[in-house]
């Protein structure tokens, strides 16, 4: 049998015993940051297992991609492995020992063909059950082994986690193969017996501490390695015999010139070669970047460990890149993430390597002068301060070291590379000066019953509510419950409904107010911290407030809106460099705030000066085509169906929203941020910075709407001071702050229209502008009345910090009795000021700023 067919008959077989079968996650953990890597199949499952969601099914399979780093140094022989599949079965409360194990044993005996002469068990050493059931399908006895703790009994996948005791199915390729000694059974490291499925009968949970506790229902967890499994159904002693890895070792051999299975020396190195090259390629596809640091630092420490074996095989070789494409080619049609970021992947691996090469060999020269000088002086060890050297300079991971070194005899002083560690990283400290802030809610503010908190801010900019808690502290762990706030007094309340976003996915938390009768709260922030806490961070500025109290909470619409923009713009932008830069371009990050944004993304090069201006001209153009924008909850499986774009790194529930722009689409994202209802809302877009921010990382820095005015602005501005002395320069800038003035007059104009509403038969516009002067205004209500052929306009803003107002009334109307002046006169006064003019065009002004939005409302009641 094949890989393919192994792996596809698992599953059918799962699914056909009621099993839902799940995708594979990524390699980089969703819903645990206590590991590095997805370790275990069960990794995706944890969150079900602990009960903190409730699984699509009781029953699920997969085949998961998995990485242990604990056995890179291993790899090179004929069984250890990096990156594999993991074939899993799981019940989540629902089978148990007993059917786990009779359809294991059907699966391996029925299925795959395995002789069950050749099976042995293992179990845990006082676990009594699966004797019995072991016995039921047909074991004899003196082939079901007892072993104790560290054979049997499978702990969590990182610091804490679901455990249990597990039995173990092995395969016995025969006494030819392995140590020949009389006393040989599973867990000989001989070679001999290979396990080929783990059933992990999870009962317990055990936290940091190491301390087990029963879980509510006991779990399922099975973990069978497709390519150990594969070697056993086609009688394989080495998984690198597979046709999962024999088409990677024929390219090799191809490349260097040599055959494998001549010499160990060659044949380690080819293995070594293969091995990491497969799995540099499935990191590099969900999303891991090299570094110095976790999980890129492990990408790294594979790039440069197979190259140096590559070196040694035949110098010079592209040995890494062309292994990596005969990897997709191979299993890009079970993983089609390989080949959507084939491009990419292939860049940086070429990338990495010209770097390294730099530095390789110089490096050895190093380090064989080390040797020399040590060897020379009767010693066999090389000091920390020369491995550190290496490391820091020539880019030596200190495990290169030790590997290289110990193929000569020699040992490394880990405790004085260590310490030369530690004095850079105090180095790096003294340099910086901030302290981070710890997050995480301690346990004696947890609420009982746990609310869940209702966002109301996609719809709505307040509402009325309840206050639940109040804390008071400097930062999240020194929080202390309080029952009242008096004015003055800063604080984090949460309410039961909020129409506050809370900062996450890149967008900052919403400000505004918190007010009731007897008190008001201004909001400065609003953060989520996990599981289900909106807390609302300010001081209480008139009044007091307490838990219990009945509120008002009110979002500072216009931040709101120009945090909108940013992050709907941060969608075309990402269309709009997957347009010029090609599909490799994935978002890495962003930060979106009112006055500008950033947006982190995947690419190796700097950005030319026309690939910057044909983006800017791509997003402006989708700006003024102003394309619906709308946001809808579904399966997340449906949403990769059609193709919308997550982000790397962000763990996504069974249902997610998406955010759409178009009709054709252009843009589809996973996205739970705010933005706005048309594309022409956003007014101007302007890309101010672009720059690398690490090895295949780039950030652009732009701005929308308001943010673009007051960008412009301030280059006038810069520029009226520079040329001061230039009286015609001077004029000519400012003809030219007039101009972008009135481009943006005429963007926000257009964006205005949808939002026309007819009363009685009249076509009534009312809209707060951007602070504008009057004469702007009057331009953006000559579009508008041209557009709407026959309407009332009322246009209303914050000028020199008083309000106001413009009103025009098209002469169909006049006739009819409108009169604008009559009109601007009683919403002017709503803010304590007055004006007018002729029936078809008149202004006012006010004094009362804060009143502008409530004078506004007065128009639709007057029509």
């Amino acid at each position: 049998m094949t890989s393919d067919q192994v792996r596809q008959a698992f599953l059918h077989f799962f699914e056909e015993k009621g099993h839902k079968v799940i995708a594979s996650s990524s390699l980089i953990p969703r819903s645990d940051p206590t590991l590095l890597l997805t370790s275990a199949g069960m990794v995706p499952f944890k969150p079900y297992f602990l009960g903190e969601e409730v699984p699509p099914s009781p029953r699920l399979a997969s085949c998961q991609k998995c990485f242990r780093t604990t056995d890179i140094e291993s790899v090179g022989d004929a069984g250890h492995l990096t990156f594999f599949e993991m074939l899993g079965n799981f019940s989540v409360g629902d089978y148990f020992k007993k059917e786990a194990i009779a359809w294991a044993w059907e699966f391996v005996t029925q299925r795959l063909k395995l002789s069950p002469e050749r099976l042995w068990i293992t179990i845990f050493l006082d676990d009594d059950e699966p004797f019995g059931y072991w016995r039921e399908v047909g074991v004899p006895e003196e082939r079901i082994l007892r072993f104790g703790e560290e054979d049997n009994f499978w702990g969590p996948a990182g610091d804490s986690g679901p455990c249990g005791p597990c039995s173990e199915i092995h395969y016995d390729f025969g006494e030819e193969v392995g140590c020949g000694k009389p006393s040989c059974r599973p867990n000989c490291d001989c070679g001999r017996f290979s396990e080929i499925w783990n059933l992990v009968f999870t009962q317990y949970n055990q936290d940091i501490k190491g301390k087990r506790t029963p879980l509510p229902k006991p779990n399922i967890d099975t973990g069978m390695g497709l390519e150990r499994t594969v070697a056993a159904v086609n009688n394989k002693p080495s998984v690198y015999e597979t046709d999962l890895f024999v088409p990677l070792i024929q390219k090799i051999s191809a490349l260097a010139g040599r055959k494998y299975g001549k010499d160990d020396e060659t044949d380690n190195a080819m293995r070594v070669i293969a091995e990491h090259s497969r799995g540099i390629a499935f990191l590099i596809a969900d999303g891991v970047i090299p570094d110095r640091a976790e999980r890129g630092s492990v990408l790294r420490r594979l790039l440069r460990r197979a190259q140096y074996h590559g070196e040694t095989l035949a110098p010079n070789k592209p040995f890494l890149t062309e292994v990596a494409k005969a990897t997709i080619e191979l299993m890009g049609h079970v993983y089609p993430e390989l080949k959507q970021r084939r491009s990419f992947m292939l860049e940086l691996i070429e990338k990495e390597v010209a770097g390294f090469a730099e530095t390789l060999n110089t490096g050895l020269e190093l380090l064989n002068g080390v040797m020399e000088k040590a060897g020379g002086k009767g010693k066999k060890e090389i000091s920390g301060a020369d491995a550190f050297r290496l490391h820091d300079t020539f880019g030596f991971q200190i495990e290169l070291t030790q590997e290289i070194a110990a193929d000569r005899g020699f040992s490394v002083d880990l405790k004085g590379f260590e310490r030369e560690m530690e004095k850079q990283k105090e180095r790096a400290r003294a340099a910086q000066p901030f302290e981070a802030i710890p997050t995480g809610v301690p346990g004696h503010l947890t609420l009982q019953p746990a609310p869940k908190i209702h966002f109301t801010g996609y719809d709505d900019f307040e509402c009325k509510t309840t206050i639940v808690d109040i804390w008071v502290g400097s930062r999240p762990t020194d929080y202390k419950r309080k029952k009242t706030l008096q004015e003055g007094q800063e604080a984090s309340v949460i309410l039961e409904t909020t129409p506050f976003y809370a900062e996450m996915g890149g967008q900052v938390g919403d400000t505004g107010y918190i007010q009731s009768p007897s008190g008001k709260f201004l909001v400065t922030n609003t953060m989520s911290i996990p599981p289900y806490f909106y807390v609302h961070q300010g001081k209480v500025v008139e009044g007091s407030l307490s838990a219990g109290d009945e509120v008002e909470a009110i979002v500072d619409e216009e931040r709101r809106l120009d945090i909108a923009r940013n992050h709907t713009a941060t969608h075309l932008l990402q269309f709009a460099l997957r347009q010029v830069l090609g599909e490799d371009v994935w978002q890495r990050g962003s930060l979106v705030m009112a006055e500008r944004f950033s947006f982190d993304f995947s690419y190796l090069k700097a950005l030319t000066k026309k690939q910057i201006a044909d983006v800017n001209a791509i997003v402006n153009e989708k700006i003024r085509q102003n394309l619906k924008v709308e946001a809808e909850e579904i399966p997340y499986e449906k949403a990769k169906e059609e193709g919308a774009i997550a982000l790397f790194d962000e763990k996504y529930g069974d249902v997610v929203r998406v955010v759409r722009i178009g009709k054709p689409r252009v843009s589809a994202e996973l996205c739970g941020g705010t933005h706005v209802s048309a594309t022409g809302e956003i007014g101007l877009f302007h890309i101010i910075s672009e720059g690398s921010i690490g090895a295949g990382l780039r950030r652009i820095e732009a701005v929308t709407g308001r943010g673009a005015e007051k960008y412009f602005g301030e280059r006038v501005s810069d520029s009226e001071q520079k040329a001061s002395s230039l009286v015609g320069e001077l004029e000519r800038e400012r003809k030219q702050r007039r101009s972008l003035e009135r481009e943006l007059a005429r963007k926000t104009a257009e964006s205005l229209i949808p939002q026309a509403e007819v009363i009685k038969g009249v076509t009534v516009l009312v809209a707060k502008i951007p602070s504008s002067r009057l004469e702007i205004l009057r331009e953006m209500s000559d579009l508008l009345r041209d557009r709407l052929k026959s309407a009332i306009v009322v246009l209303g803003t914050v000028y020199e910090d008083k309000p106001a107002f413009l009103a025009a009334v098209t002469p169909d109307l006049v006739k009819k009795g409108y009169d604008a002046g009559k009109i601007v006169k009683q919403v002017a006064g709503v803010t304590g000021g007055g004006g007018g003019g002729k029936p078809g065009l008149a202004q006012a002004g006010g004094r009362d700023k804060e009143k502008l939005g409530e004078a506004l409302k007065l128009v639709k009641s007057l029509v």
